[in-house]
Parts: C-alpha cells; sequence; structure tokens
C-alpha cells in the first residue's frame, strides 16, 4: 500500500528538492568556470630546483685550533730564548743577564695563574711550559757564567734534583694546581738525579745499577699512591723502564762475576729489584698484573741465589744450584698467610724455571737417543770403549752435562711430590714418567757405562716403560685427588690414563730405535738385543689394549732379527728373505685370531712391509724370488679365505702369476705361452665359477680378459714365427673356442676365436696369395676387384639384411 503525505508536506519536500539541486548546479558552473580559466593562461616552463646550499665541513675544531696556536707561540718563545741564551749572552752583563732571565721567568711562572682564573687552560698549560722551559735555560745559563769550573755531571744531577722539586712545588701552589705539566715534568726529571750522581761520583756499574733500581722503587711508590691521571702514567713508564735497565745490567753483572765478593753484590741487587717487584704486587689491584709481578720477583729471586752460590762452585753445577732454588719457591706455595696472587706466582715462577732446566738438558737428551744412528753405516764394527763413545761416534758430547740426570730426576720428584690438583695431577704424573724415561735414556753415556751395561739400562727403561703402559689402565685419581687402585679397568675414565698410556708407548718405541741401532756395534749385541725386544714387545701383545702399538713392533723387530741372522750366518739376501718371510706368516695367523679388533690392521701392514722386504732381497736371485713370491701368494691366499679379506684374492693371483713368470724367465723360456697360460687357466676357471652363480653375468666379463691374455700374444707370437707348430696349435684351440661359443651361444669365444681363427689363416695363406697375385696379368686383380664391388651393389639390400640378421644373432647371445 502507498503512503501519500499530506498536501502542505509534499510540497515542502519538493521545495526542499529543487534547492538541493540549485546548490549543486551552481557548485558545478563555478568549478567550470575556474577550469576554463585554467585552459586559458599560458602553462609555466618547469624550473630545476636548486639545491640548499650546505656551509662546508670544518676540518679542524677551535679548540683544536687554539691548542696548535699555544703550542707553536710556546715552542717559538723558548727557542727564541734559547737563542737568546746561547747567541747573545755575551752581549749583556753580569747584572743585565740576570735582570733578563729573571724577569722572563718569573713573568713566565706567574702569568698562567690569569689565564687560570678566566677558565683559559690550554693558554695557561703553554705559558707553563715555557716557564719551565726558561727553569732549565737559567741552570744552563748559571753553569755557564758562574759555575764553569764545577764538574758538568755533578752539576747535571743537582739541577736535575732542584728542578724536580721546584716544578714539582709550582704544580702544588693554590694558585697553579690545576695545571697539569708541572707535577708530569718534575717526575720526568727526577729520574736523572741519582743515576747522573752516581755516573757523577765514578760509583762503578753497582753503584749506576743500585741507582736504576732506586729510582724504579720510587717510581714504583709513586705509582702505587697516586690513583690516576698524567703523574701515574710517567711513574708506571718510569718503573718499568728504569727497572727493566737495572735487571738487564744487574743480571749481566751476576752473569759476569768471577769473585764471591762481585757475586754477592749483584745477587743483592736482584734482590732489590725482586722486592720491589714484589712490593708492588703486594699492593697491585689486578689480578693478572700481580701475577706476573710475582712471577718476576720470584725469577730474579732465583738469579740471585744461584748466581751467589756460583762462583763457589764448580761450572756443572750451575743450572742444578738454579734448579734447587727455583724448587725452594714452592715452599711459599704452603703459606696459607700469603695471598692468592703472590702463591699463584710463585708457582708459575717456580715452574719457569725448572722448565728452563729441562730445555738445558735437552742437547744431551738429543746426542744420547739420534748418536747411535751412525752405527747403521759402521755395523759390527767393535764394540765402544763406554757408552759415550757409543753415542758420540759422530756428534760432540755436550759440555757440563753431568748433571744432566740429575735435572731430569729432580724435576720429576718435583711433580710427584708437589702437584696435588685433580686436574692437573694427571698431567703432573704424565710429565714425571717422561722425565723418568729422560733420565733412564742419558744416564749410562754421562756416567760412560761399559757398553754392555749401557744396553742393559737402556733395555731396562724400555721394559719400565711398556710395563707403565700396560699398567696406568688400573690407575684412577681418587675424589680426595689421590691415586686409588681400581680391580677392573672397565670402570676407568680413559680421559685420565690416556695420555699417560700414549706418553710411555711413545717413549718405549723411541727408545727401543735408538738400542736397536746402539747394538749394531757387534754381532753378539744386535743379536741379543733384538731378540729381547721382539720378545718383549710380544709379551706386551698379550694386553689387548697395547696390541694395536706393540705386535707391528714385535713383527719388526723380528723381521730385523731375520736380516740379523742370515747375515750371521753369512747366507746371501736372497737365503735371508726366506726367513724373512716367516714374519708374514706369523702376521697372517695373528690377524686371523684378532678378528676385527682395532689392533688387525697395523699387524697386517707390519706383515705386508715384511713380506716386501723378503722381495727386495730376494730380486737379484731370479729363481729364490720366484719362490718367496709363491709363498707370498699363499700367504695372501690364506689370509683371502677370511670373509672380511676377500678381495686379497687378486692379489695372491697377482703373486702367483708374477712368481711363475719369474721362474720361466730364470728358465730362459722365451714362448709367450708359458706365460699367458697361467694366467688363462685360472681366469677362465674364475669366470665358469662366476656364470655359475651369476647366469646373466656377461660373456665378455667371464671369459673375456682369460680368452685374450694367451690368444692375442700367441697370434702376435705366430704372425712372427717362422715354423708350422704354433699357428696349427693357436689354430686349433681358436677353431675350439669359436665352436664352444657357437654352442654355448656365448658372444666373446665365438668373436675372439673367430677372429683370431680369420687372422691366423690370412697369415697362413698370405704367401699362396702373393705368389698367385704374381702369376696373373696385371688387370687381373683390379677386375676382380670391379667385379666384386658390382656384385655387391646388385645385393646390397640382401648384404644389409644379412649384416642385420647376424646382429640380431650375436645380440641374442650372452
Amino acid at each position: 500500500m502507498t503512503h501519500i503525505p499530506p498536501p502542505a508536506e509534499e510540497l515542502r519536500i519538493l521545495d526542499a528538492e529543487l534547492w538541493r539541486l540549485d546548490a549543486h548546479r551552481a557548485q558545478l558552473l563555478a568549478r567550470r568556470a575556474w577550469l576554463v580559466a585554467t585552459l586559458q593562461k599560458p602553462q609555466p616552463q618547469p624550473q630545476t630546483r636548486s639545491l640548499p646550499v650546505v656551509p662546508p665541513r670544518p676540518e679542524t675544531s677551535a679548540l683544536g685550533v687554539q691548542n696548535l696556536l699555544l703550542l707553536l707561540g710556546g715552542v717559538l718563545l723558548t727557542v727564541a730564548a734559547m737563542v737568546f741564551t746561547l747567541v747573545s749572552w755575551g752581549h749583556l752583563g753580569i747584572t743585565g743577564r740576570a735582570l733578563v732571565l729573571g724577569a722572563v721567568t718569573l713573568a713566565a711562572l706567574a702569568v698562567p695563574a690569569v689565564p687560570l682564573k678566566r677558565g683559559l687552560r690550554s693558554t695557561a698549560e703553554s705559558v707553563a711550559g715555557l716557564g719551565l722551559a726558561l727553569t732549565m735555560l737559567d741552570a744552563y745559563a748559571l753553569h755557564e757564567a758562574a759555575l764553569a769550573g764545577v764538574d758538568g755531571t755533578g752539576y747535571a744531577a743537582a739541577a736535575t734534583a732542584v728542578l724536580a722539586l721546584l716544578w714539582a712545588g709550582y704544580g702544588l701552589l693554590p694558585a697553579t694546581s690545576a695545571l697539569r705539566l708541572p707535577l708530569p715534568a718534575a717526575l720526568v726529571a727526577a729520574q736523572f738525579p741519582l743515576l747522573l750522581w752516581a755516573v757523577a761520583a765514578d760509583a762503578g756499574p753497582y753503584g749506576i745499577t743500585a741507582a736504576l733500581l732506586v729510582t724504579a722503587g720510587a717510581d714504583t711508590a709513586l705509582a702505587l699512591r697516586v690513583a690516576s691521571g698524567s703523574v701515574r702514567i710517567v711513574a708506571v713508564v718510569g718503573a718499568y723502564g728504569t727497572g727493566a735497565w737495572g735487571v738487564l745490567a744487574a743480571g749481566w753483572l751476576s752473569w759476569t762475576a768471577t769473585g764471591e765478593g762481585a757475586a754477592a753484590r749483584a745477587a743483592a741487587l736482584l734482590l732489590l729489584a725482586a722486592a720491589i717487584a714484589l712490593g708492588a704486587a703486594w699492593r697491585s689491584q689486578g689480578e693478572k698484573r700481580a701475577v706476573g709481578l710475582v712471577v718476576a720477583s720470584g725469577l730474579l729471586a732465583v738469579g740471585a741465589f744461584g748466581g751467589a752460590a756460583r762462583p763457589a762452585l764448580p761450572e756443572v753445577w750451575t743450572v742444578p744450584v738454579h734448579l734447587a732454588c727455583g724448587v725452594a719457591l714452592l715452599a711459599a706455595v704452603r703459606a696459607t698467610f700469603l695471598p692468592d696472587a703472590v702463591r699463584s706466582g710463585l708457582a708459575w715462577a717456580s715452574g719457569a724455571v725448572q722448565a728452563l732446566a729441562v730445555l738445558w738438558t735437552l742437547p744431551v737428551l738429543a746426542v744420547a737417543l739420534l748418536g747411535p744412528a751412525g752405527w747403521v753405516t759402521r755395523a759390527w764394527t767393535g764394540a765402544p770403549s763406554d757408552s759415550r763413545a757409543a753415542v758420540t761416534a759422530d756428534v760432540p758430547w755436550p759440555p757440563h752435562a753431568a748433571t744432566a740426570p740429575l735435572v731430569l730426576a729432580a724435576v720429576a720428584a718435583v711433580l710427584v711430590l708437589t702437584v696435588r690438583d685433580t686436574t692437573w695431577r694427571p698431567r703432573a704424573l704424565t710429565g714425571a714418567l717422561g722425565l723418568t724415561w729422560a733420565t733412564t735414556a742419558v744416564l749410562p753415556a754421562v756416567l760412560e757405562l761399559p757398553y754392555g751395561v749401557g744396553l742393559l739400562v737402556h733395555g731396562v727403561g724400555i721394559a719400565a716403560a711398556v710395563g707403565a703402559a700396560g699398567a696406568v689402565h688400573r690407575v684412577q685419581p681418587s675424589p680426595q685427588g689421590t691415586e686409588a687402585i681400581q680391580p677392573t679397568a672397565p670402570t676407568l675414565d680413559v680421559r685420565h690414563h690416556l695420555p699417560a698410556k700414549l706418553t710411555a708407548l711413545l717413549l718405549a718405541l723411541l727408545s727401543s730405535l735408538s738400542l736397536a741401532a746402539l747394538s749394531l756395534a757387534t754381532q753378539t749385541a744386535t743379536l741379543t738385543v733384538l731378540s729381547a725386544l721382539t720378545a718383549l714387545c710380544a709379551t706386551a701383545s698379550w694386553s689387548s689394549r697395547l696390541t694395536p702399538v706393540t705386535a707391528p713392533a714385535a713383527l719388526a723387530y723380528a723381521a730385523a732379527l731375520a736380516c740379523a741372522t742370515g747375515a750371521a750366518a753369512d747366507w746371501t739376501p736372497a737365503h735371508t728373505a726366506l726367513l724373512v718371510l716367516a714374519v708374514p706368516a706369523v702376521a697372517a695367523l695373528l690377524a686371523a685370531r684378532l678378528g676385527s679388533s682395532v689392533a688387525t690392521v697395523p699387524v697386517e701392514a707390519a706383515g705386508a712391509a715384511a713380506g716386501l722386504l723378503a722381495v727386495t732381497l730376494a730380486v737379484a736371485d731370479p729363481p729364490l724370488l720366484a719362490l718367496v713370491l709363491a709363498l707370498c701368494a699363499v700367504i695372501t691366499a690364506g689370509t683371502a679365505v677370511r670373509p672380511e679379506r676377500r678381495s686379497l684374492g687378486h692379489a695372491a693371483t697377482a703373486l702367483f702369476v708374477l712368481a711363475t713368470w719369474v721362474r720361466l724367465a730364470s728358465w730362459d723360456v722365451g714362448a709367450p705361452e708359458a706365460y699367458t697360460l697361467p694366467v688363462t687357466v685360472p681366469a677362465l676357471l674364475v669366470g665358469a665359477l662366476r656364470r655359475r652363480r651369476d647366469p646373466q653375468a656377461s660373456s665378455w666379463t667371464a671369459y673375456g680378459p682369460g680368452l685374450a691374455a694367451t690368444l692375442i700374444p700367441s697370434l702376435f707370437a705366430a704372425w712372427g714365427d717362422a715354423h708350422w707348430t704354433r699357428p696349427l696349435l693357436l689354430g686349433g684351440a681358436a677353431l675350439a673356442v669359436t665352436l664352444l661359443g657357437a654352442r654355448h651361444h656365448l658372444q666373446a669365444p665365438l668373436l675372439l676365436g673367430g677372429s683370431v681363427l680369420t687372422l691366423l689363416a690370412l697369415h697362413e695363406l698370405a704367401p699362396y696369395l702373393v705368389q698367385v697375385t704374381g702369376l696373373l696379368p696385371r688387370w687381373v686383380p683390379p677386375a676382380l676387384a670391379g667385379l666384386l664391388l658390382l656384385a655387391l651393389g646388385a645385393t646390397y639390400e640382401q648384404r644389409i639384411r644379412d649384416v642385420r640378421r647376424v646382429r640380431e644373432v650375436l645380440g641374442k647371445m650372452n
């Protein structure tokens, strides 16, 4: 139903709608007029916007410019004052000189108070620097004018002391206390009075060194009292600088001292330096800095006491005395009332002394271990007079080496007795083990023991090292830091004993090599030592943990023993090779017993090396070389029986073939079939076995290598053979191979046999074809060739089908 409003209401609605339409029309007309006016105006050309002008960046700040200007001004004024003092001084009388310099100096020192009140610190510092420089010129002028007869060095000492006091007082005045330059300058000047006074008083090197150390002590005390700032920096630099020069001078005096009095004075200087370093460490705030200073103090103390005792003892005791002083430092480590930094620093200092002492013994140890290598070129030439002569055949003996065993044993004892920390204890025991071994290694040569006794000592040391490597598995640090014996090895932490085990094994092997070389002097010693080393390593191999190292070593020494035995029996190297082959055989049996152990591969590698040695020894004798190769093949084939070593079957086959070839060559056999048939027959048997297990295997893979190994060399030999025997036999064999290939539908026998048979037939018919060709007229061969080409062309399509048929037949064959 549509709602119709009353007439009056409807009229009002219509009027309102008309008013709205009129307003909208007026708005649209106004917009139209503006658009018309805009389109009628000329369009302005686009203008490029200009970038704002940025003022250039200043390269220096106002403060920098100010400081530079002030510095240059102060320098120029100072230069001017120096020129006036040095050049124009003689134009003035004594009164004028005093008035001019005094007035200028007082003015330069008084002016900085005014800029400081106004906050101009840089200006005040520049003028103050000028004033300080003028005071030095005043001192110089005073000496030249009134005190020219006074000693220059003594006057310089007094002048620097006075200047240091004046500058310090000037820097502490209330008006100038804000200046930063006077106090550091005063401290710099204070570095010279004592040194210059010692030089002027002719105090000698000891007095000059003492002056340096006293100055360093004063600088150290000042550096510890001053909290921060330029004064502390200058004090620290002065303390380290003068202290370093003083310590170097004191150390040189101690080293070159020839009498007890001189050594005592040098020791006193070193103790003074040690006391300064210890005091600085005691008051130092940083832990690392304190430890470093204590280390330096401890080393200086050791140098002092050791140097004091050196002139009274033989030179051979110099290192042991210093070592004893270093070990004595460890007593302070137990003093609980000392700070931790001091105790730690003394411990590190003691360790450094012990390390230096051990380093001193290295030349002796190197001669004892490497010196026996010279016997390799002089084997069995006779026993030396003693153990020292045995190791110094080609190298000199180090001087003053008599106390080397004592030093090594002492350091080892210190490591065992003093290191109790659970972390460092295993490392200390490992180090002690190495030092004990080194003591045993150098002891025979140092004591000049008889040659046989020296060999026995080395052998005992090797046995002890091997025993330690085996026993270390049963030792484990207890929670309290002491060692506890555990009944079973599996409960141990491997990380504790593995380094010691490896160290003991490495040292034992190194010593055994040296002992083996040392035993080459005589035949009896060589056989005895090699037998003992073989037995020792073999016995140690019963421990499964040592087997990966000791078992290969036993095999190596067994091979060396076999060579030595053959040489002692006057056997040829080829006959000795047969004795050496016992080592690969034992290695193969041992590897089979070890199974999947980690020692299997090292044992097999040692056996392979021994086999290669045997082959090398037998090279000069072909019949024996063939026998050696055959025996190596038997050993390799026995190893290939194991499932995880089946791949060695190829190596065994190659060795068998190589042995056969060497034997044939030794018999002067030149027929190639004699060399190829030993390869062909096993290859064909292997191929037949493979085809039996895998009928899908290709005949080229199964039979191709074996057939080619004989047919191809025989074919080449038949082409150059003038007799009929080889071609006849080769032809028969090729025909048989071809028929077998056709019978069993095999590509490789069919094609190889057929190809050889065809080439052999052509070779045999070639002379007759040449004769026939010579009897025919010259036009007959071209005519026959033309007829052949015509026939082929006429039957081309048929020939294509025949070729395809042959290809399909060959493709169906395996």
